[in-house]
């Protein structure tokens, strides 16, 4: 996977995230709540392996 794909991938799982946590606080669903957090934390590691992956590519490129 590239490192946009990996950023777009992660800032999708964040968003499903937050609305899946917010809707299972808005219905008191605590299953639902801890699945938004799960993805929320998904998406902000994916984000992240994007990012490192964009870093390393620049380092490799100005060597």
């Amino acid at each position: 996977m590239s490192s946009t794909s990996d950023k777009i991938t992660g800032l999708a799982n964040e968003a499903k995230g937050t609305i899946k946590q917010d809707v299972g606080k808005l219905v008191g669903n605590p299953k639902l709540e801890a699945e938004g957090t799960i993805h929320k934390h998904v998406g902000a590691a994916q984000k992240a392996v994007g990012e490192a992956k964009d870093a390393i590519k620049k380092v490799i490129d100005g060597a």
